[in-house]
């Protein structure tokens, strides 16, 4: 079926070194503009970030620092890009939650005036989200082509949640998943394990979302300011972060977890620094002999004595 448009309408995509909005760059814009006639324009084009792109940014999209370092940052084609959007309406996939305010902070960086008054804004992962629910009725009628009777009493749903998964279980068993890397693999299948690790998307630590692995398997901070950094990293430079968090409005498993990592932490760090103690002892003695002779001397009673004579006890 054709748009029926009143005025233009801007579908675009971004691609970014991340997703703290108010961090991150983009690297990559392409904007998809369709008439009222029918007529379509596009615009893609790569921008220099004028930052590192992280790793594991890269291995997502496919643009890394060396694709991008001789072309020019937004605030140089930011007039370009708002004169090509015009006053189209803007439309995009899970744009209103990430694509519309990134483009937003870049015009706000650049000193560019970009309106959002009067625009329509068409999130199409939102329609999809709405018509087609993800809650368990739907599923049920979905996988088990029935109606789910005395929906919402907890037997009635736990029981709908086994039937759903044996469904899911014949249903895929030998369709095809690609994850974010292109990675092909047949990931529902008959073995708790796999079903584990396919699952579980964020791959929490805490099962809040407050801290998850990173793809090295590392704990990170999965909000605020020290968004996507390591857990210990944050202990190292602010370690006041810890007393926080256990001080605010955090899930108490979030916390039970945080003080594990925070002791395990503090007790490595403890160990490396009596390392170089001993080492540094170690030296010491290698450098003066005697004075180890010194040190290795047992306590007589003679030595007590003269103790007693110098300080007068």
């Amino acid at each position: 079926m054709e748009l029926q448009l009143k005025r233009p309408l801007a579908f675009f995509d971004l691609e970014t070194t991340g997703v703290n909005i108010s961090v991150d760059r983009i690297v990559e814009l392409s904007i998809l503009k369709v008439w009222p006639d029918g007529k379509e324009e596009v615009l893609t084009t790569r921008i220099n970030p004028e930052m590192a792109i992280p790793a594991e940014s890269s291995v997502f999209h496919g643009i890394f620092d060396e694709d991008v370092k001789d072309l020019l940052p937004f605030k140089d084609r930011a007039l370009e890009i708002r004169d090509f959007i015009g006053d189209a309406d803007l439309a995009g996939y899970n744009s209103n939650k990430f694509d519309v305010p990134m483009l937003m902070e870049e015009f706000l960086r650049a000193g560019i005036d970009f309106s959002l008054e009067g625009r329509a804004f068409v999130d199409v992962q939102n329609i999809f989200h709405q018509m087609e629910q993800r809650t368990l009725k739907a599923a049920y009628r979905f996988y088990c082509d029935a109606n789910l009777e005395n929906a919402h009493t907890a037997e009635a749903d736990v029981r709908a949640t086994y039937e759903v998964l044996k469904a899911q279980l014949s249903k895929y068993e030998h369709a095809l998943f690609e994850d974010k890397h292109g990675n092909v693999s047949k990931p529902v299948v008959n073995d708790v394990e796999a079903l584990h690790k396919f699952t579980n998307l964020s791959n929490p630590v805490d099962f809040a979302g407050r801290l998850v692995y990173d793809e090295a398997g590392d704990p990170c901070i999965n909000f605020g300011k020290h968004k996507g950094k390591k857990v210990t990293d944050v202990f190292d430079v602010e370690p006041s972060y810890y007393a926080w968090m256990q001080n605010g409005d955090f899930p108490l498993y979030t916390k039970k977890v945080l003080e594990g990592i925070w002791n395990t932490h503090r007790n490595k760090k403890k160990e490396q620094k009596d390392s170089r103690v001993v080492t540094k002892r170690e030296a010491s003695s290698k450098e003066n002999p005697a004075k180890k002779i010194e040190q290795d001397r047992p306590i007589t009673t003679d030595m007590l004595k003269q103790l007693q004579g110098k300080f007068g006890k």
